[in-house]
């Protein structure tokens, strides 16, 4: 089938890496995939390789509509690109599948959503219908991106060839990757961590994650028993690399907490911060989800904004939550096998045509 997928960019590492690897992974499965993307920069260093049948074309640009189109995160196809959706659901007697692919969350409405159908009411794609399909943690949710041999390649990835060939200095002190927004708490874990019992070398990503670190040492680079190196934009699998080398993971957003639930290292998440405070309630869906231990929930509310001080850090209490939260959703279908197996079903052409 041919898809387009749709996609504005908000964060560099966000809603445009979850979009990428779900037309990757489209395409490693024989699909073609048409990327539409607003801002396609960041993907010169995030899949500087690209992918075979993964085209990337300009928001609005034409060809029109394939088989399948794929909303991401909510966001509004063009008028235009909405009428060509209609005049191909009118020549051809049904209308492609339409998908609004919504963010992850561990909330009991993704369950209770997932796979609904949202009809159209106003637009020149009045009359069709979308269906809402919702990534997750959970057998009633779509699942979560994960390409095929993901586990074994990590089980024969070499951290120490990995960290020399990057010159980045390793003598047994403890590795902690830091890919943050602007935590209220960053001085107190470099505190923490410059005042800790043992050696610290944090690993720090390009962007908002170095600007946070930089506010509170300023142009140093250690204090105490903690070091730290600065890093450059990294490609999505070099990230993958980074998580798999430290003991540690500090991730934001929604492509990186996959990525480090795959990775089983103990980490802590930022959620991005909204107005409403609907983040607050996200955290604590997911700490549920994540059977977090007490220490590791109260670490994540400080980390978040939600409470003051920060605890101790206590990372090698909180490695099995990691590793049985993995086995949990390796139990599961990945989000791409998932979606490609629904839209292969038969559409219900009463709610999807026109």
């Amino acid at each position: 089938m041919l898809w387009d997928v749709f996609c504005r960019v908000i964060d560099n590492h966000g809603d445009i890496g979850v979009c990428w690897r779900l037309a990757a992974a489209l395409a490693a499965s024989g699909e073609h995939v048409r990327l539409r993307v607003d801002d396609a920069s960041a993907l010169a260093w995030m899949a500087p390789g690209g992918a075979a049948d993964v085209n990337v074309f300009e928001w609005g640009s034409q060809p029109g509509p394939g088989d399948v189109i794929v909303e991401a995160f909510g966001c509004e196809l063009p008028q235009d690109f909405q009428a060509l959706i209609a005049r191909k659901a009118s020549n051809d007697g049904k209308q492609p599948r339409w998908i609004n692919l919504e963010y992850l969350t561990a909330e009991s409405f993704a369950g209770r959503n997932h796979r609904l159908p949202s009809p159209v009411l106003s637009g020149p794609a009045a009359g069709l219908t979308k269906r809402f399909f919702y990534p997750g943690f959970t057998r009633d949710t779509g699942g979560l991106l994960r390409e095929p041999g993901l586990i074994e390649r990590q089980a024969a990835f070499d951290r120490g060839k990995w960290l020399a060939a990057r010159r980045i200095p390793h003598e047994g002190e403890k590795l902690v990757s830091m890919f943050c927004y602007e935590p209220a708490a960053m001085g107190e874990l470099v505190e923490q961590f410059a005042s800790g019992p043992e050696r610290v070398r944090m690993l720090v990503t390009a962007g908002r994650a170095t600007a946070a670190v930089r506010s509170v040492l300023g142009t140093k680079s250690s204090r105490g028993q903690l070091c730290v190196d600065y890093l450059p934009l990294m490609s999505q699998d070099e990230f993958d690399h980074l998580l798999w080398s430290c003991d540690f993971n500090f991730v934001r957003g929604e492509d990186s907490l996959v990525r480090a639930l795959w990775a089983a290292k103990p980490f802590v998440w930022q959620l991005y911060p909204q107005d409403d405070d609907a983040h607050h309630v996200k955290l604590e869906a997911f700490m549920d989800w994540f059977d977090a231990p007490a220490s590791l929930r109260d670490f994540h509310r400080a980390w978040n904004g939600l409470a003051r001080p920060l605890p101790a850090f206590e990372d090698d209490a909180w490695h099995a939550t990691a590793l049985a939260a993995r086995e949990r959703l390796l139990a599961q279908d990945d989000l791409a096998t998932q979606l490609l197996r629904f839209v292969r079903q038969p559409a219900n052409t009463s709610s999807e045509g026109r």
